[in-house]
């Protein structure tokens, strides 16, 4: 693996870990698409740094519990909005 990328991954892990990110705001964020940030946190990250990408995993994690709840804060939002116009 390229060093490049082994260095890409580490800076997403901690990115996660340090601002309780989603998979999208840190693909945003690191200017790529969500799959290479699934893929670096999960594959990549496992083989470079065990602790660091469990660590990581547990934050996606949660985050990924909890995604259907912010989608239903979202559409509420978007109709309460739309009623005030």
């Amino acid at each position: 693996m390229k060093d490049y990328i082994e260095e890409r991954a580490i800076s997403i892990a901690n990115y996660i870990i340090e601002n309780n990110a989603t998979v999208r705001q840190t693909a945003r964020q690191f200017g790529i698409s969500k799959s290479t940030v699934h893929k670096d946190v999960t594959d990549r990250l496992s083989q470079i740094n065990p602790t660091l990408a469990n660590e990581a995993r547990k934050v996606l994690d949660v985050n990924k519990s909890e995604r259907h709840i912010r989608g239903g804060l979202a559409t509420r939002e978007k109709y309460l909005h739309r009623q005030v116009q």
